[in-house]
């Protein structure tokens, strides 16, 4: 997949998640197959003001090149002064515009999904980043109950001159409940010249490939199945490219990456950074003796006490 000039090596994506996207967790999923990874959303008004731990979230490695970033906000002035500062602080391959958060801290201020509402200001910001940077600029969306008004939207980010588009499959009423229809992705990838990628729903192999192929979109974004689940990209790369699962240790698996994380947290001097017990509890979802396993972290006094009784209930993992 092209973007613009970015050669991407794959079409698999990690979509941005806040408090989830961060540069340890990133550069595992680029090792497992990720072709692209996103920072955490970042504030447009944040960097503008100078706040430190939200500029941070845009920390990144030469191994995880190409990333993006992605930024959210109201004010075109604003978010292009932000883009630039972010431009020239970070070298992103790519500036991801958030249209399409749906929670309550941005929308009520008129950021994120709230901002369907308004095409005119969705065409003058992208306008205002794609005039000022060098950095391509992207857009990531959540459909209207309208298909009509969320394919103008679509035209209009094209239009407006944005390298791709990214398609949520729900409305902001939705949440994240109810199921992703990818049918909106399906048909702004027919109208639209430049790549587009649907996200939503996409937990596993088989939903990978399905995805792409009822939508024929030129790429799937993962994100909350990805939570504590890095693994995740290999298996489904793998699976994508010789129809074969691929197997593995699951409990094992979780441990070593959980250790894995810790190690890379460490490492790049970002433990304060996190809460390490839900991280934790990420990456142990669906293994075996859960409510056992969530209580014994919670009690947990350290990563190497946590790493230490995960690796002693494995022999009871399945």
């Amino acid at each position: 997949m092209k973007i613009a000039d970015i050669d991407i090596p794959g079409n698999i994506l990690l979509a941005p998640m806040s408090n989830v996207t961060n540069l340890p967790f990133r550069l595992m999923c680029r090792e497992y197959g990720a072709a692209l990874t996103y920072s955490e959303m970042i504030s447009s008004d944040a960097v503008i003001y100078e706040n430190e731990k939200t500029i941070n979230r845009g920390l990144r490695a030469e191994a995880e090149r190409p990333m993006g970033i992605q930024i959210f906000g109201n004010s075109p002035h604003v978010m292009r002064e932000a883009a630039l500062r972010i431009e020239e602080m970070y070298r992103p391959e790519i500036i991801d515009v958030n249209f399409g958060c749906p929670a309550r801290l941005l929308t009520k201020d008129g950021c994120g999904s709230a901002l369907l509402n308004y095409p005119g200001t969705i065409k003058e910001i992208v306008e205002e980043l794609v005039e000022n940077l060098n950095t391509p600029v992207t857009a990531k969306i959540r459909i209207l109950k309208d298909m009509e008004k969320t394919l103008e939207i679509a035209r209009l980010i094209e239009g407006a001159g944005a390298s791709a588009i990214t398609v949520h499959g729900r409305t902001r009423q939705q949440q994240y409940s109810g199921k992703a229809s990818h049918e909106y992705a399906r048909k702004i990838k027919q109208e639209l010249t430049i790549p587009v990628i649907a996200n939503g729903d996409i937990v596993d192999e088989i939903s990978a490939e399905q995805t792409l192929e009822y939508t024929g979109c030129d790429g799937i974004m993962i994100g909350r199945a990805a939570m504590g689940n890095p693994f995740l990209f290999k298996r489904i790369s793998h699976y994508l490219g010789t129809g074969e699962m691929f197997k593995h240790d699951k409990c094992a698996r979780r441990v070593a990456d959980l250790r894995y994380y810790f190690d890379l947290l460490e490492k790049h001097e970002l433990v304060d950074t996190v809460n390490i017990k839900a991280q934790a509890q990420w990456f142990t979802r669906g293994m075996r003796n859960g409510r056992h396993i969530r209580r014994n972290i919670a009690v947990s006094r350290s990563m190497k006490e946590i790493i230490s009784n995960l690796e002693k209930m494995c022999e009871d993992c399945p």
